[in-house]
């Protein structure tokens, strides 16, 4: 990843009213989550324990983020049925939530008629860009930062339409 590229903990610790979160693949073949994955595949078993040493990093900095007041929200877009990643993921999301992000799940069947990004993205206060980049299997292909006013608008009117449609958490059951 480009050196230029802050960590999520600089990120948002440097948000001051917003951070929101799109991802849009049905599955991620993220490096850190591999164990994980293969235990939830094999056991059916998930780490929920927000204070685990793999989530505790994490809800640390939401639960530091949120009780600065900022809000963090975070939407997925998936395809039905959805994918084994997003089952595995789904039944993770407890801890998101637990640590104070908000989560939304839109089927992709209805998010057709919305302009989207081509990438996952974090948007800080409306007009800081994370954009993660993937590769075709799913790894992180690193990040990027802009700045540019016009890819912001997109990300936050895209983020707004996606929320808008979206099922709370406890309310997406997965099938």
């Amino acid at each position: 990843m480009p050196s230029n590229v802050p960590s999520f903990a600089e990120l948002l610790d440097g948000a001051q009213r917003s951070a929101v979160h799109l991802e849009m693949r049905d599955a991620y073949g993220v490096a850190s989550e591999a164990d994980k994955l293969a235990r939830w595949k094999e056991t059916g078993e998930v780490d929920d324990d927000p204070e685990s040493p793999y989530w505790a990093p994490w809800t640390q900095l939401i639960r530091r983020t949120v009780a600065r007041g900022v809000g963090v929200r975070r939407a997925r877009i998936v395809s039905e049925p959805v994918s084994d990643y997003i089952r595995y993921e789904h039944a993770g999301t407890v801890v998101n939530v637990a640590a104070g992000e908000q989560v939304r799940w839109l089927p992709r069947r209805r998010a057709s008629d919305i302009a989207l990004p081509g990438n996952d993205f974090w948007l800080i206060d409306g007009r800081l860009i994370r954009w993660n980049h993937f590769t075709g299997d799913g790894a992180s292909g690193g990040g990027e930062i802009s700045e540019d006013p016009a890819a912001a608008k997109l990300c936050a009117d895209a983020f707004e339409a996606v929320w808008a449609r979206a099922i709370p958490h406890d309310e997406y059951k997965i099938s």
